[in-house]
């Protein structure tokens, strides 16, 4: 059977009229060309929401790593100060005396490390 061009043949989609044609891609290109503009305006918005989020959490970062360095420094002051204590009692000291019998162990309760061993104006209450 030879195929006819019948109006009810779904296999052939009709064309609107050439005039019409071109007024319909100019809308969807108009709207195409909308949508992109909103999606690089929202990606744009992303993109500087994140800088400013990378920025704070830089500021804060650098905020930690000052009070790490203060805190690296009084320690370290720290150390030299208690390494100079142990320095200058270690001569006078009784228990690590030459001849001097050790002692099996020496057992600290927790109290005697928060309370100076050697007079210091450093850590009068």
């Amino acid at each position: 059977m030879p195929h006819s061009s019948d109006s009810s043949d779904s296999s052939f989609s009709r064309s609107p009229p050439p005039g019409k044609q071109d007024s319909s891609d100019d809308v969807r290109k108009v709207q195409r060309r909308e949508k992109n503009r909103i999606a690089a305006q929202k990606s744009r918005q992303r993109q500087t929401q994140k800088a400013d989020t990378l920025h704070l959490e830089s500021e804060d970062l650098e905020k930690q790593n000052a009070a790490l360095r203060k805190e690296i420094k009084q320690l370290t002051e720290e150390m030299k100060y208690f390494t100079s204590v142990l320095s200058s009692h270690e001569p006078l000291c009784s228990v690590l005396a030459p001849g001097a019998p050790s002692p099996p162990e020496v057992v600290y309760s927790a109290h005697a490390f928060h309370q100076p061993h050697v007079s210091s104006p450093r850590f009068q209450p």
